[in-house]
């Protein structure tokens, strides 16, 4: 297997977690790193021994593939610069600031046979991958996801921030078709919302409750799935996965055995392999579209 040149273009938090399995893994080569803040790429680039730059198209000669984690709103304009010079990209969620440019960037990728996937990190979760196949009746979905105050992200509301992984994640194991949306959603220390809460029903008669807080005290990712005969407990933090009879008998309570693994490196080990065989097999850029538009389905009812 040839090594896939690749660069990172944004080394904030998420950008500098890239760069650090990157170095690392043998099927990848970090060639260069670029931010718009000079001495960001500056010191990445040089605790991993690659090129830095402050405009990241004078890497572009030298990658194969890239990695978007930009603010949101430059996702669209750096993405379709690469997937127009032949790059694959893996670009952070959301996917683009508007539906519009999502769908722009699927339609050239596709265009030009390109992969083109989308950074929903909980897809590779293990606890998450555990359960995607079991999951055959689905009746009632809670998620709660909660977190403590951060500068960063403060570009988008809550919903795009933290709800969309969530969103991705359930229409990944319902796969039906979302009929009603009930949400609202509050601002408490930034001009965007930072506290959401949402209720879809999907055609089936399944019923999904999420909320999303940004200003949590602590850090909470549950999910919980409810069939006819049990229910699943999800804790996408401790890797943990419970399932529960619903007749009451608690000797019957399971824990499945999981192996922990980093979300962030399986993400970017699934990005390499979908390079080499040219298939997109998890999180494609038409993916994280369809958890665009539900994230937005969900802004504009809270504000309605």
């Amino acid at each position: 297997m040839n090594k896939v040149r690749i660069g990172i273009i944004g080394v904030g938090y998420l950008g500098t977690q890239h760069a650090r399995i990157l170095s690392y893994l043998e099927e990848a080569e970090l060639k260069a790193v670029a931010d718009i803040d000079f001495q960001k790429a500056l010191q990445i680039g040089n605790r991993h021994g690659v090129r830095y730059f402050q405009n990241y198209e004078e890497m572009i000669d030298d990658i194969d593939a890239a990695v978007v984690a930009t603010d949101t709103s430059a996702h669209f304009s750096v993405s379709m610069n690469l997937l127009k010079q032949g790059k694959h990209v893996l670009v952070e969620k959301p996917i683009t600031a508007s539906v519009e440019q999502g769908e722009q960037l699927v339609e050239i990728a596709a265009k030009n046979n390109l992969i083109f996937q989308v950074g929903h990190l909980e897809r590779f979760n293990p606890a998450v991958e555990a359960v995607e196949n079991m999951i055959s009746e689905p009746k009632f979905i809670e998620v709660q996801r909660l977190g403590s105050f951060s500068a960063r992200s403060l570009d988008i509301d809550v919903v795009l921030d933290l709800m969309i992984h969530d969103l991705d994640i359930i229409l990944a194991l319902i796969k039906d078709d979302v009929v009603a949306i009930k949400s609202s959603g509050i601002h408490v220390v930034s001009e965007k919302t930072d506290i959401a809460n949402a209720r879809l029903e999907f055609k089936s008669g399944c019923v999904a409750t999420l909320t999303a807080s940004r200003v949590h005290q602590g850090k909470v990712r549950k999910l919980r799935i409810f069939e006819p005969t049990s229910y699943y407990s999800i804790d996408y933090i401790d890797q943990e996965v419970k399932i529960f009879p619903l007749d009451g008998r608690q000797t019957d309570i399971k824990t499945l055995k999981i192996q922990k693994e980093e979300p962030l490196k399986k993400e970017l080990k699934n990005f390499l392999d979908c390079i080499e065989t040219g298939k997109n097999t998890k999180v494609s850029g038409a993916e994280g579209l369809r958890a665009l538009r539900l994230a937005y389905s969900v802004i504009r009812e809270a504000e309605t």
